[in-house]
């Protein structure tokens, strides 16, 4: 169930009934109002007129039975070019909405106009739609501005500030051009009609007067005030024109039909004037500096010309001197072929003696090999007999000290072998218990005893 429902139904016996906050319900209404009233065209009078150091306007906007609180933020009233005020009749492009922590109902502004102001922008728009379903806005048939005009024309009001703008910015920027204004008022009943007749009469004269570009301008002012560059005459008049014309009307944020025909739009009537002129210091630096590059170019070209001129001197050399040059170095290759023969030949020479050396020193001597031989027979025989009698002496020595320690030599002398069951030799008494069976071995036979009592070690 939504809050809005027409009729919501009753809360259940002892139920508590749908609670919300101050806060929740301007919020809820803001959502409503936002969502089923958009961006509207409200029109009324201003009253109340507060402007903020914030850039913020507060206003009323009124009419004879009721009015309504208006706010309009900073960012969107910067972009009006006029001063709205208490009494003035306006036309206002507004989104309704709640100012939640008041509970305000009120119009949040997004553009406004004078009023009246909508007819002249739906036969804006109306000629908008026209002349671009007939191609003068395409690109493809926008001309190129020259670099450098013969002479340059301007259609605008000789008393404009406009004018003066537009002469001062091109004597500054390029005082030798030459500059034809077609006088022409630019604003008022049947304004339209002369500026048409002026960029015609321009048009026509172009080749007389030396004139490549066209500036048509004039400064600002309110939407009446340029409505007449908003013409269908004038546009076409443009677009007809035999140069190309750049158009600067207003300030930056105006834009009119003739902006969008013109071959070149400019913000201002001193930006058309920068657009179709060169800048003379900028000229002036480029001929400084390919006049820098020019004479670097020379320069090298002709240190490489004297460098190529003075290797082909060096080359230049007389038919005779050349011939005499060439006999020596004949001269010079054989006296170097009779040296390297000789060298080869001495050195395949002694090649043959180091061999022979070689070969003779290598050749085995048998008979010295023979009597080697018979020597080392001879030492051979004398180091086998005096190693063998080394070794029987040692041998005999050996056999002297394994006989004296022979245990059966020991037995013969009357000495005895005592041994326990499991064949250990018994070497001390104490280790032996009373009644334990011993071995005992004698030099011939062997007996087996009991142990009946054991003796002190000093017995």
């Amino acid at each position: 169930m939504s809050l809005f429902d027409d009729e919501p139904a009753a809360p259940a016996p002892g139920a508590r009934a749908p609670m919300i906050s101050v806060a929740e319900l301007n919020r809820l209404a803001r959502a409503a109002l936002e969502q089923n009233l958009p961006l509207t065209w409200v029109s009324g009078e201003i009253s109340n007129m507060r402007r903020y150091d914030s850039g913020h306007w507060y206003f009323t906007l009124k009419d004879v039975e009721a009015q309504v609180d208006c706010v309009m933020f900073r960012h969107k009233a910067q972009y009006l070019d006029w001063q709205p005020a208490d009494g003035m009749k306006v036309e206002v492009r507004a989104l309704a909405t709640v100012y939640e922590a008041r509970g305000k109902y009120q119009l949040n502004i997004e553009a406004m106009r004078r009023a009246g102001l909508g007819a002249l922008y739906e036969a804006y728009e109306r000629l908008k739609a026209k002349l671009d379903a007939e191609g003068l806005f395409t690109e493809e048939r926008k001309r190129e501005l020259p670099a450098m005009p013969r002479a340059i024309g301007v259609v605008t009001s000789p008393q404009a500030a406009a004018l003066r703008d537009v002469l001062t910015t091109l004597r500054r920027r390029m005082p030798g051009i030459p500059v034809v204004i077609y006088p022409t008022p630019v604003q008022g009943e049947g304004s339209a009609a002369k500026i048409m007749q002026a960029i015609a009469t321009a048009s026509t004269r172009a080749a007389q007067d030396g004139c490549e570009v066209l500036i048509v301008c004039r400064g600002g002012g309110s939407i009446e005030d340029l409505w007449s560059f908003n013409e269908e005459i004038v546009a076409r008049a443009i677009h007809a024109c035999s140069i190309p014309v750049v158009v600067g009307v207003g300030h930056e944020t105006d834009f009119t039909i003739s902006d969008l025909v013109a071959d070149a739009r400019a913000p201002t009537p001193t930006a058309a004037a920068e657009l179709v002129s060169p800048d003379r210091a900028e000229l002036k630096a480029q001929v400084t500096q390919l006049r820098a590059q020019l004479t670097r170019v020379t320069r090298r070209a002709l240190e490489d010309r004297m460098q190529k001129l003075d290797y082909l001197q060096r080359r230049l050399v007389h038919p005779g001197e050349r011939i005499a040059e060439r006999r020596r170095h004949l001269t010079h290759l054989a006296t170097r072929l009779i040296g390297a023969y000789k060298h080869e030949a001495e050195s395949r020479v002694w090649l043959l003696r180091t061999l022979n050396q070689r070969f003779t020193a290598a050749r085995p001597d048998l008979r010295a090999h023979e009597r080697e031989l018979n020597q080392i027979e001879r030492r051979l025989k004398q180091a086998v007999g005096h190693r063998l009698e080394r070794a029987q002496a040692q041998l005999a020595r050996v056999s002297a000290h394994v006989t004296a320690l022979d245990p059966q030599r020991q037995l013969e002398r009357g000495y005895s072998i005592a041994q326990t069951a499991d064949g250990e030799i018994v070497r001390d008494a104490a280790v032996l218990a009373v009644g334990e069976e011993l071995r005992v071995s004698f030099a011939r036979g062997a007996v087996v005893s009991e142990v009946k009592r054991k003796l002190p070690a000093t017995e």
